[in-house]
């Protein structure tokens, strides 16, 4: 998501007299739709049926395990076990043995001391953020951060300076002369084009500085490293102590939910600190269950990982020898670019006719201005669907 605001579609409307009617008090939302349907920007939702007929390369079920059986199950037996909700904050009621024991293993599994589970990953980028800072922390963020990313920096009243994307020399340069707490900020994996970030040379920039690190590994876990342990374990980070590490449970894992994972004093005072984990309810004990159940069958069936990588390559490959203009994947999304968000969402509409399921990147949620398709490489597409897609998609491609 991109550091700005989404533009101003926002009109001041004069203040009713009072004693008269109120109805005109949301008036300026019927402007502000209007100017999104001008700008061919308005999103709607699609509720999506239990079976759905779509090839799916839309969703982040990277390894396939949002629908197999055992995590399913693992997810119904948590249900059954500790109830269907976690019945209030985790410091109260919502912590229970099983969110400790997917603690444990998360972290072991990603190299890390200790982990935190909250209700979601946007929540854990919150925590960590807010946390972590002050006013007067230096936060050096870059321009393609997640927009929780974003969201944590401006919660967290730290000064904060973006950098431009994917540049450890602009992020030392920003570090640089800096007199106290400061901490850079980055996704691992890029959400819109799938790009990965040079997380040695951004940990050697904030070496030099003291600073401290905090990447969202969202998009790497389960993809990335030996046998899809992230990103920080790929650039040999797991584990240090002045980095610190979010992930949702909701991609790779297939479930729902989100952890901070990091030295044990990080996590020590993330639980006596961070509001977002403090005054939430804790994550359901069936998403919880679901998780640990997909964490310990990725750690049985480490190829899946490989294979996510494998089919994304593939979809560059073949995409781009058809003329398309998609951008090389570092894990398992393939940004192909369409030209203009009206062709964008013509071209989703078009290939959900023919049976595929593609997402649609337009602005304000791309911090270039670029709309393009997003598809998701899951490690569980057969060579005949990974046929069907190519085809569709260039079938259906719009004209430059």
């Amino acid at each position: 998501m991109p550091q700005d605001s989404a533009p101003s579609l926002l009109h001041d409307t004069p203040p009713a007299t009072p004693g008269e009617p109120t109805a005109a008090a949301f008036d300026w939302i019927d402007t502000a739709r209007a100017e999104r349907h001008r700008a061919g920007l308005v999103r709607t939702l699609r509720p999506r049926p239990a079976d759905s007929p779509l090839l799916d390369l839309a969703s982040n079920d990277y390894l396939g395990l949002a629908r197999h059986p055992e995590v399913t199950r693992g997810a119904a037996a948590a249900a059954h076990r500790w109830g269907a909700g976690a019945t209030g904050s985790r410091l109260v009621t919502g912590s229970t043995e099983l969110h400790a024991e997917l603690e444990t293993e998360l972290a072991a599994f990603c190299g890390f001391e200790a982990a935190l589970v909250l209700s979601s990953g946007y929540a854990a980028n919150l925590a960590a953020v807010t946390a972590l800072t002050a006013p007067g922390t230096l936060v050096v963020s870059d321009a393609g951060n997640h927009a929780s990313l974003i969201d944590g920096c401006r919660l967290s009243r730290a000064r904060t300076e973006v950098a431009p994307h994917a540049d450890p020399e602009a992020v030392r340069a920003a570090l640089t002369g800096h007199d106290g707490r400061a901490i850079a900020v980055t996704d691992t994996v890029f959400s819109v084009d799938g790009d990965a970030a040079p997380l040695p040379a951004l940990a050697e920039a904030c070496r030099a500085a003291g600073a401290a690190l905090l990447v969202d590994d969202a998009h790497g876990l389960g993809v990335l490293g030996d046998g899809g342990r992230g990103a920080p374990w790929a650039a040999g980070l797991a584990g240090d102590g002045d980095v610190v590490t979010t992930v949702t449970l909701s991609k790779s894992l297939g479930s729902q939910g989100g952890a901070v994972l990091g030295p044990a004093r990080v996590i020590e005072h993330l639980v006596n600190t961070a509001r977002s984990f403090i005054f939430d309810t804790g994550l359901a004990p069936a998403a919880a269950g679901g998780a640990l159940t997909a964490l310990r069958l990725l750690r049985r069936e480490p190829q899946r990982a490989a294979r996510a990588g494998q089919v994304a390559r593939e979809l560059h490959d073949r995409l781009t020898a058809a003329g398309l203009a998609a951008v090389r994947p570092d894990a398992a999304v393939v940004s192909v670019r369409a030209p203009s968000p009206e062709a964008a969402v013509r071209w989703a509409a078009d290939c959900r006719a023919a049976g595929l399921a593609v997402g649609c990147f337009r602005p304000p949620s791309v911090p270039d201005g670029i709309s393009r398709l997003r598809l998701t490489a899951r490690a569980d597409l057969t060579d005949a669907q990974l046929d069907t897609a190519v085809g569709t998609i260039v079938a259906t491609a719009p004209a430059a």
